[in-house]
């Protein structure tokens, strides 16, 4: 991480923004358009893969569980490749958009039209235009993507194609920990990042779950009853210490003062997202925790 970065930096910028992307994951606009388009909406998850991914093309269930990582492939391929069935790609972006759109006008009211989000829109697509998406696919989609020109379009956009960019290196750093889907979930909750049916979500099978808690009971990060040892929590701090480092890129070109800056001038923003109500308490993200590594 940049000696210009204080720890945690790039952690806290991460959880103060990402809120303003989730909210048209949950919200009614967002659901409209997809029952528009012709997805189920009785569940989240017809919605929720056909505009996470739509961004990549018609991906297949393999090229969607590969980027999704830690959601069970089985999952997957119940709502890929159909969701290009049922509308293209290119009309789900243009319907994920218009949902922002409305999803963010109901949510901020007068607010939308302040300086202060043209400037943080401003900002947050300076610091994502910069991002490096080699290796990184899904951040790499998203920024093939043309910018729209209302300054909290603009935001969202930015927010998204950084939060992707921050998901692209996570998978990187759980590769090079040596966890596969089922385990990422299964040490992050014993980390204390969400109970276990928090994680339920992502639809791995209760055989599957256990076979991945067996296997880091072996490796000696997981205790018997489940909780994670000394040195399971010691690795899943080096893993997201190793997320941060490598989503630390963009926010370099910024600075930390710049960047503290985007964060105040947001934040009124982002209370308005959680005051909503639609964002669940907890998710399978963990934000809200904290790391030795941050200080």
């Amino acid at each position: 991480m940049s000696e210009n970065l204080e720890p945690g930096l790039v952690r806290r910028m991460w959880q103060t923004l990402e809120p303003l992307h989730a909210l048209n994951y949950y919200s009614p606009e967002m659901f409209k358009e997809a029952e528009s388009l012709g997805y189920a909406v009785d569940e989240r998850w017809p919605a929720y893969f056909a505009m996470r991914a739509a961004a990549l093309g018609p991906a297949s269930a393999e090229l969607v569980a590969a980027t999704f990582y830690s959601f069970s492939p089985a999952m997957i391929a119940r709502y890929v490749p159909r969701a290009w069935e049922i509308a293209t790609p290119a009309a789900v972006l243009d319907a994920r958009l218009r949902a922002a759109d409305a999803t963010l006008r109901s949510a901020l009211g007068a607010r939308i039209e302040a300086p202060e989000i043209a400037e943080a829109a401003e900002l947050a697509r300076e610091v994502a235009e910069s991002a490096d998406t080699a290796g990184r696919p899904l951040a790499a989609a998203h920024a093939a993507l043309p910018w729209a020109d209302e300054p909290h379009l603009v935001l969202w956009q930015a927010i998204t194609r950084l939060r992707e960019h921050r998901g692209d290196g996570h998978i990187a750093a759980l590769l090079t920990h040596g966890l596969d889907g089922t385990e990422a979930l299964v040490s992050h909750s014993a980390a204390g990042a969400a109970p276990a049916e928090v994680f339920a979500s992502r639809q791995w099978t209760e055989d599957e779950w256990n076979a991945a808690r067996d296997r880091l009971t072996t490796r000696g990060w997981l205790a018997a009853d489940g909780t994670g040892t000394a040195d399971g929590i010691a690795g899943r701090n080096s893993l997201e210490r190793l997320t941060d480092e490598l989503a630390a890129q963009p926010w370099t070109t910024i600075g930390a003062e710049r960047a503290a800056h985007l964060a105040d001038i947001v934040l009124p923003a982002v209370m308005d997202a959680v005051g909503t109500g639609l964002l669940p308490m907890q998710t399978t993200l963990g934000i809200g925790m904290t790391y030795p590594h941050q200080g």
